[in-house]
């Protein structure tokens, strides 16, 4: 998928008008629910710290929300609720939960690695 069409996946699921966010080079949003000044920065010290997956531990755990407003699903991490990753459902072969997980965990685990910001969407000062 292209940025601009995970883009509006993203302003479509997430609830509330209220909620910046920051999306990543491959589709990993986080949701900062207490907005700093510069919320680039933020993300990135979040996604650093709560992206990458180490075998073995808790932050190779994952659990998906299939999506009632779009189509797909999200992945969310173990540690950090506001951690997401999008997957399509032409992105799998079939709606397996298991491979769209892991699909949504890889890329989670690429964006904390990479920490390349592509997307910066400041809801501050809106109300729900």
């Amino acid at each position: 998928m292209r940025t601009e069409e995970i883009i509006g996946i993203w302003r479509t699921v997430i609830l509330g008008d209220h909620k910046s966010w920051v999306m990543f080079g491959n589709g990993t949003c986080v949701i900062l629910m207490e907005p700093e000044e510069d919320l680039a920065a933020q993300a990135v010290g979040i996604l650093r710290e709560y992206g990458p997956v180490h075998a073995g531990t808790p932050s190779a755990d994952f659990g998906i929300i299939e999506l009632d407003d779009a189509p797909g699903w999200v992945v969310y991490g173990h540690h950090h609720d506001d951690v997401l990753s999008y997957v399509a459902p032409d992105e799998v072969e079939e709606a397996d939960e298991l491979k769209v997980g892991l699909l949504g965990r890889s890329r989670r685990d690429q964006d904390g690695r990479e920490l390349e910001v592509v997307h910066v969407e400041d809801k501050r000062g809106r109300g729900d």
